[in-house]
């Protein structure tokens, strides 16, 4: 069987703060609702209506998370830079004859602007997926490995019987997400391509 690797997008793949944080000062601004862009940045990885909850009222949030995805285009897409090492990530991929999915909580549409402005090529992108979620697409599309930043990446890992790669790049420590039970940790996708290789060849063996 060849060879899938699944890669979660914001903070993993992307570094979606300086987007993200427009798009929420620029709500904020047309809403009237005190959002703190900053503070909301530091804990990306679960669905923008979790976010949101902390701003808007129940009845509210369905309404914001809409007008969000609107208006990410003009704010998040051009301030938001890929993470260092996410392309040759990729291309470590293929260069194994393997197939690179991206499985992510964002917003599929958008996820798609982020990795076509980048020049990312991922051979499918699945979106609006969280955490256990992501075992429905990771096993559709028979990954076995995945790599995220977040527990939530680990856990979803986890529930499709794959190997969960962390990379300490977003808001959890290394301490937490091996303590989440991923079975590799890495500082950055720049170790990403040492570790497939290595990975391979015990592989086979």
């Amino acid at each position: 069987m060849a060879l899938t690797v699944g890669f979660d997008l914001d903070m993993t793949l992307i570094d979606s703060r300086p987007g993200i944080r427009a798009t929420y000062e620029a709500l904020a601004a047309e809403t009237g609702v005190a959002i703190d862009a900053a503070l909301a940045v530091t804990r990306l990885g679960p669905p923008l209506e979790v976010e949101l909850a902390h701003w808007f009222p129940a009845e509210h949030i369905g309404e914001a998370a809409d007008r969000y995805r609107a208006m990410y285009e003009e704010y998040a897409i051009g301030p938001t830079p890929a993470m260092p090492g996410a392309a040759e990530a990729i291309a470590a991929v293929h260069a194994h004859g393997g197939r690179a999915v991206v499985v992510t909580a964002k917003y599929e549409p958008n996820a798609l602007l982020h990795l076509d402005a980048l020049g990312l090529r991922p051979d499918a992108v699945i979106g609006s997926l969280w955490a256990e979620q992501k075992a429905v697409a990771l096993r559709e599309h028979a990954a076995t490995v995945y790599v995220g930043d977040h527990v939530g990446d680990v856990r979803g890992a986890a529930a499709a019987g794959a190997h969960a790669v962390a990379v300490a790049t977003g808001p959890c420590d290394a301490a937490e997400l091996s303590a989440a039970g991923a079975g590799t940790v890495l500082p950055d996708l720049t170790h990403f391509p040492g570790w497939l290789r290595d990975y391979g060849a015990a592989d086979a063996d």
